[in-house]
């Protein structure tokens, strides 16, 4: 089983191929150009350097957020795109679970964090025991004061991960002692941790249905938050 996988919900761009549980290659660019520029031709590259085709890859993943809006919809559309042309199955994975999980802790508390903009970040919270990484909350938007009153009932070393790592331990270390920031080739999300999840996906016999695949953006974007805004003071004005 050779697997795909995507991750664009960052600045960062990734693609990884893992062939039955092992990490064949992985290509990592975080250099500002736009996912839609960069992605596919990582992807083709990898398949070449690794020495796979096209035909050979078995299943698709992606990371669908939460993340970027536009890095999310760019990856969400390559992954669609690349499985409905060879009919393979395709797989969208949280991109927080995938962060947790590519870090690879052994014991302790992980923590991926996103900047969400708005004083928010996205976060989930993964209880790590012996490897094996356990989901304490689901996915969310959350205030960073909000996160700290969580994390300060926690004894365990607590890892961040993310792209909101640096502002979250800056903002927060003082107060949270037990916080630890991993060396930058470890703190990012990659696409290495999309695949292994999708793999576990595939174990379990999901079927990988890309045409019901959407992205999970949390929250409504900028410009559907102006909207709603604009037709709730319009309808304000209208029963005047």
């Amino acid at each position: 089983m050779l697997i795909l996988a995507f991750e664009t919900s960052a600045k960062a761009a990734s693609t990884a191929l893992l062939e039955d549980g092992r990490l064949l290659g992985e290509s990592y660019q975080n250099t500002g150009l736009t996912h839609s520029q960069t992605l596919m031709v990582m992807a083709e590259n990898l398949l070449k350097q690794c020495g796979k085709t096209v035909a050979d890859v078995n299943a698709v993943a992606v990371a669908a957020g939460p993340g970027s809006f536009t890095g999310v919809r760019i990856g969400v559309a390559a992954a669609k795109g690349f499985a409905w042309g060879g009919e393979l199955p395709c797989y969208g994975v949280s991109t927080l679970e995938a962060m947790a999980l590519s870090l690879g802790a052994y014991q302790g508390y992980v923590c991926p964090v996103m900047d969400a903009r708005r004083s928010q970040v996205y976060n989930a919270l993964y209880y790590v025991n012996r490897g094996q990484p356990d989901c304490i909350t689901e996915d969310r938007a959350i205030s960073l004061e909000q996160l700290k009153q969580e994390l300060l009932a926690l004894k365990e070393p607590v890892f961040l991960v993310g792209d909101g790592s640096i502002l979250t331990y800056r903002t927060l270390s003082e107060e949270v002692p037990n916080l630890v920031l991993p060396p930058e080739h470890r703190m990012h999300q990659r696409a290495v941790g999309v695949a292994l999840l999708a793999a576990q996906k595939i174990a379990a016999g999901e079927p990988g249905d890309g045409a019901a695949l959407t992205p999970n953006y949390l929250r409504l974007s900028q410009a559907e938050r102006e909207r709603l805004e604009r037709e709730r003071c319009q309808m304000q004005n209208a029963k005047c």
